[in-house]
């Protein structure tokens, strides 16, 4: 998995664990941006299947992270930021 310095420093400034990335990586849904980027994030069905292989305890004890998502370059599948997305806020499906 390689990472800017920009994903770095927002995750570290976020408080996001590397877990969460490496769960956005394995389990998130993919949603091209049209701009050459893919950004991952957690649906129900990817919840489900996070559910099913760590437990509902691992999910309760990560739930302030189940918002988050993060943004992936489509040329060398870099990880160009992360972030949380605000409660009501949604993410833009084209």
């Amino acid at each position: 998995m390689i990472s800017t310095t920009h994903a770095n420093t927002r995750a570290q400034q976020r408080g996001i664990p590397r877990l969460v990335t490496n769960w956005l990586l394995d389990y998130g849904d993919e949603l091209y941006d049209g701009r050459g980027a893919v950004v991952r994030y957690f649906s129900r069905r990817s919840l489900r299947r996070l559910e099913r292989e760590w437990g509902a305890v691992a999910l309760r004890r990560f739930s302030e992270f189940l918002r988050c998502y993060l943004v992936e370059s489509g040329d060398d599948g870099a990880i160009i930021t992360i972030g949380k997305r605000h409660r009501g806020r949604r993410l833009n499906r084209r």
